[in-house]
This record gives structure tokens, sequence and C-alpha cells, in this order.
């Protein structure tokens, strides 16, 4: 038993190890960590368990029956992170690239349905080549089943993309199809097409980090909600972000105690918000202002800026916020805006997290290029979106709240369950002047001075319909708040609304835009 036992140890260090230490170097000379050195940033010190150690390929041809190391290039287990269960999956670049072959697709399935089944989050760490080709048709269906799991996972348990290295072709979808995707600048590249397909079929020079790298997927396609300059940035921020979510949609968001007092009053918002509604300001000072100790994680910041999806934790519970951004482009709503937020809105109600939206809305951005790329299909997506979520909802208006927009972001009308508004607020079709041109257009080209004319039915359209107090009267909004007290009258509203439930009609899912 003794030799028996010596023989498995030798076996797990050999498998261990990897490869040898020349593509250790060859892997740290790309500014990129191994594998294990990966885990061990991810995990809490001495927890990961690792499974199928030992597992190799079995395919032949291409030479591959004379290279069979351990791991088949992945390495899949389980570990705690801030003393909670998560699972991974992590490719190791030095064994056939981190390409896929059927035994890595087999591990990879295997953990997977464990994480579904232990109802706990899945990281998946990649850093691959794609599908191995030399086993052909058996790597593309070993993807299939990735891509199957990605989806019945959905909504069950949170699914974490780290992207540290390459990921071509068929692999890019799986990202895709997960919750959040971090991105490591100058390392990770995605693409379904690389530079040299590009420039065989259309004759574009393009370089790999042009093409799909960190910058690229963060600011202009929106597929990376988090990008990072290093590795251990980037992990710490995963290990953060685990910190705020459920294991599972069954269970509420972790709890934490606070030393930010409930009832803290944020006085520095009376001056941070200009009642003036042309003038700008950073809706996440805001937001840093009312939040448990100024903390909170914002995802796809690089990508549609004019509006900011948070989150962060309000009492000590984690609360998803959407706000508008009047620094930029006055916080209108577009197409990506509208898509980023919808998306945003969804995830939160799909694991039980609060969502508070802050409004300061001009409308949506007028534009032939916004009509024709779909602007109302894609604006219809974040009304769904908000219509169609049963977690607690609380709405506070700060300043301008114009048209359709203000009906999107969440009003009484598609059922926020309390609906707050500051002493500024401006709710109406769209801003006075507009409305007095429309309303009073032919008085004011009969006056003998029209603009004297326009300037006093704009001030009387503004006091009879836009003043702070209409929609209160009204009951469009429960109560008008001093901007200071913004954190306690949240918190009192959370707290009351935490064991809401809502339910449904009998259906097998909703139709929602596309």
């Amino acid at each position: 038993m003794r030799e028996l036992t010596a023989e498995l140890a030798a076996l797990r260090a050999l498998a261990t190890a990897g490869p040898g230490e020349s593509a250790t170097q060859a892997q740290h000379r790309r500014g990129k960590l191994t594998v294990r050195e990966r885990l061990e940033l991810l995990f809490d010190a001495g927890t990961f368990t690792e499974i199928e150690t030992l597992r190799r390929h079995r395919a032949t041809g291409f030479g591959l029956e004379d290279r069979r190391p351990y791991t088949d290039g992945v390495v899949t287990g389980w570990g705690t992170v801030h003393g909670r269960k998560v699972f991974a999956y992590a490719h190791d670049f030095r064994i056939f690239g981190g390409a896929l072959g059927e035994a890595h697709a087999t591990k990879i399935h295997k953990v997977m349905d464990l994480a579904e089944a232990a109802g706990a989050p899945l990281v998946s760490l990649n850093d691959g080549a794609g599908a191995r080709i030399q086993e052909g048709i058996a790597a593309l269906a070993g993807y299939g089943g990735i891509f199957q799991r990605n989806v019945r996972s959905s909504g069950v348990v949170p699914q974490i993309s780290v992207m540290l290295g390459p990921c071509a072709g068929g692999a890019a979808y799986s990202p895709a199809l997960t919750d959040f995707v971090f991105m490591v600048r100058s390392t990770a590249q995605m693409f379904v097409t690389g530079p040299d397909v590009v420039r065989a079929v259309t004759g574009e020079q393009v370089s790999h980090e042009e093409l799909g790298g960190a910058e690229v997927h963060g600011a202009r396609t929106g597929v990376a909600g988090f990008v990072h300059d290093d590795e251990e940035t980037c992990l710490a921020e995963v290990r953060y972000l685990l910190s705020l979510l459920p294991s599972n949609n069954r269970e509420l968001p972790p709890e934490l105690d606070t030393d930010d007092p409930a009832d803290r009053r944020c006085e520095a918002l009376l001056d941070l918000v200009p009642a003036e509604p042309r003038h700008s300001y950073d809706i996440r000072v805001v937001i840093g202002e009312i939040v448990d100790d100024g903390d909170f994680t914002e995802v796809h910041e690089l990508w549609a800026p004019n509006v900011v999806c948070a989150l962060a934790r309000l009492g000590g519970r984690s609360v998803g916020i959407v706000g508008n951004q009047p620094s930029v482009f006055a916080g209108v709503l577009d197409i990506e805006a509208s898509q980023k937020a919808a998306r945003f809105v969804q995830f939160c109600d799909a694991f039980n997290i609060p969502l508070v939206t802050l409004v300061d809305v001009p409308g949506f951005l007028p534009g032939v290029d916004q009509e024709r790329g779909g602007i109302i299909r894609h604006g219809a997506k974040l009304l769904y979106a908000y219509c169609n979520a049963t977690v607690p909802r609380v709405q506070v208006i700060l300043r301008k709240a114009y048209g359709g927009a203000y009906i999107v972001m969440d009003s009484r009308s598609i059922g926020c369950d309390l609906s707050y508004a500051w002493p500024s607020n401006e709710i109406a079709v769209m801003g006075a002047e507009g409305a007095a041109n429309v309303v009073f257009r032919k008085q004011i080209a009969a006056a003998s001075d029209p603009e004297a004319t326009r300037a006093r039915l704009v001030e009387e359209y503004r006091s009879e319909l836009m003043h702070p107090y209409y929609a209160a009267e009204r009951g469009l909004v429960d109560d008008v708040i001093d901007p200071a007290d913004t954190r306690s009258v949240l918190i009192g509203a959370l707290t009351m609304l935490r064991a809401k439930h809502q339910g449904g009609p009998a259906r097998k899912h909703g139709n929602q835009p596309q």
C-alpha cells in the first residue's frame, strides 16, 4: 500500500507541475500567470479541491497518441470565495495551447453539472486556442455541451467568464452566454474569426488587439463588463463581485454588517446636483454618497456611459442601481444604453437583487441613425425588463423625467413599488421650451414680440404642469423627499419590501424584444 500511495503522490505531483519549467517560463514571458497561480488568487487559501486531475485524452492520429498529458489542459474543481462555495474551470495554455478536446470538454461538463446541482456560482478562467483541430468534430460537440449547460444554468447560478488569454471561434460564445465577462488588457482577446481569416476573406489588415482586445469589447461591443490592467486586480474584482451575489436564484444575496449608519444624512447631495436641469453632474458621485461606505462596482463602465449600472450595498444588503448619467449626452437613452440597462435589470431580477433607479433623463436620443438602428426595438428591451421584474423596485427622480424615457425608467405606471422625487424634479411629456413651442405655436407666431411671448408662455407652462409637486398631487410619486434623506429613505423602503413576493401568469416564457 505504501508503494501504491507513493506512486499516486508522484502522479499527482507530475500532473500538478504541468508540462515543465520551460512552458511555465514561456507563459510568464507572455505576461500571464499559470493556471494554478490563477486559482490560488481566485479561491480562499487552501480551499480548492481539484477533480479529474489524472484525466487524459484517448485520441489517436496526428501524433496525439504520443502526447497524453494529465489534466488534458484544463483544471476543474471547487473551493470557497469569502467562505462560500464556488466552482471553477481554468484552461492551461501550456498544454495544447488550452485547446478543447473531448476529454477536456467532458471535464468542463462535469464541473458545470456539479455547480448547477450544488447551487453555487461557476467561474471560468479562459486562456485557450479554441477547438483541438486534431480531434475534429468531437471537439466541436464538446462546445455544444458547454453552450447547452450555460443556457440551462442561466438565471439559476451566477456564471462569470474571465478572459486571460485568447478565445477564438466557437469558444467565444460561451462567455457571451454568461452573466459577466472580465478581460485583461493586452493579453486577452475574443473573436469568432481571427485576423488571418479576416485578411483572407475581406483583405482587411487588423491585429489581434484591434479585432478583439479588451478595449474593443469593453468600450465598443459591450461583450466585456469589466476591463482590468493585470490578472491580480482582475481576479480580486471577481472575488468582490461574488461577494455581492447570491449563490443561486433560490437565495437572497449575502448580508454584511456595516458601520455606515442607515440614517446617515447625505448633505453633500444638496451641492452635488445643480437645480438647473441644463447643468451636468456625475451620477457616480451621487451613488457613492448614498451607498454603504461609498463602495460600488460599475458594470460596463466603458460601454454606453450615458447610463450607469452598478452593484452596491444599502444597509448591508446588495442592491442593483441604474442611473442616467447627465455628464454623458445629458443622460439620454439610446440603443446601447437601453441594451446595457435591460440586461442588468434582468440579471438583478433573476438573482433576487433589489433595484434602485435614479432618474434624470431628457428622453430617447433622436436621430436617423437611432431610428434606423432600431431604437424602438432596443428601447422596448429595457421596458420589458422592468415590467417583467418581480424584485423590490424603488425609483428616485432627481431632476428631469421627460416623455417615454420617464415611463421606461421604472415609473409607477410600469410597476415600481415606490417612487420618490427630489424637489428639483421635472416630470413632463417634454421640456417646457419644447412643449410651449408646440402648444402655443400660433399664439407665439401672432405676437408682436414673439420672444417675450415665448418666454412668458414657457414659464406659464412650467409653473402649471412642471412644478415639483405636480406628480405628487396626482399620485404619480409617493413622496417628495429631501435629497439628504435619500439613503435613509431607500434603506427603509427596501427593508419594508424585503419579503416581497409577486407571482405572474402561467406561461412557458415571455417573448421579449430582440
